[in-house]
């Protein structure tokens, strides 16, 4: 899985290279492991321009800005909060593109509505900026890997975060 990730990052970079686009992420359930793979990168510097390790609910608050209310009502491993968090990476940052992760890797924290291995993902990308109002669009997507072990639910993840950030540069 490891050089599978290492070649989907390396992909996604060369891409954001030829396009001249940087990217955010907001991680919450893989705790900066998209990041790392990221910038296991030569040349990622280039093309990476932050990431935010929001593990919990006042991170992802008081960091990216998601609202409490929002949280309160949907929780933390919702399509509403993965998608407020990638608008705030893009918000607070630099970055046309962003990706936002937050989900049950496990073994611990599983309900019957919210089992381990679920994982909801954002993709932002900016359109334009003024100082009143970021535009950008966003696509969200939602995984249930199952209760197959936290590292591979975590790995799985960065997996189709790449996937889903590669795919956003050409929208």
């Amino acid at each position: 899985m490891r050089e599978k990730l290492i070649r989907q990052a390396t992909a996604l970079i060369e891409l954001c290279r030829a396009r001249q686009m940087m990217i955010a992420v907001a991680e919450s359930c893989t705790g900066g492991l998209l990041g790392a793979y990221i910038t296991h990168v030569p040349g990622a510097s280039g093309v990476f321009d932050r990431g935010f390790i929001t593990y919990s609910c006042d991170a992802k608050r008081d960091i990216l800005g998601v609202d409490q209310e929002m949280l309160d009502e949907h929780g933390a491993v919702s399509r509403e909060v993965v998608l407020s968090m990638a608008a705030g990476a893009l918000w607070r940052s630099k970055a046309t593109i962003s990706a936002a992760i937050s989900g049950v890797a496990g073994p611990e924290g599983g309900s019957e509505e919210k089992p381990v291995g679920l994982v909801h993902f954002a993709v932002a990308k900016r359109r334009s900026v003024s100082e009143e109002q970021l535009d950008f669009g966003a696509v969200h997507h939602e995984a249930r890997f199952g209760d197959i072990g936290r590292s591979e639910i975590r790995e799985e993840s960065v997996a189709v975060a790449l996937m889903l950030l590669r795919q956003a540069v050409d929208l």
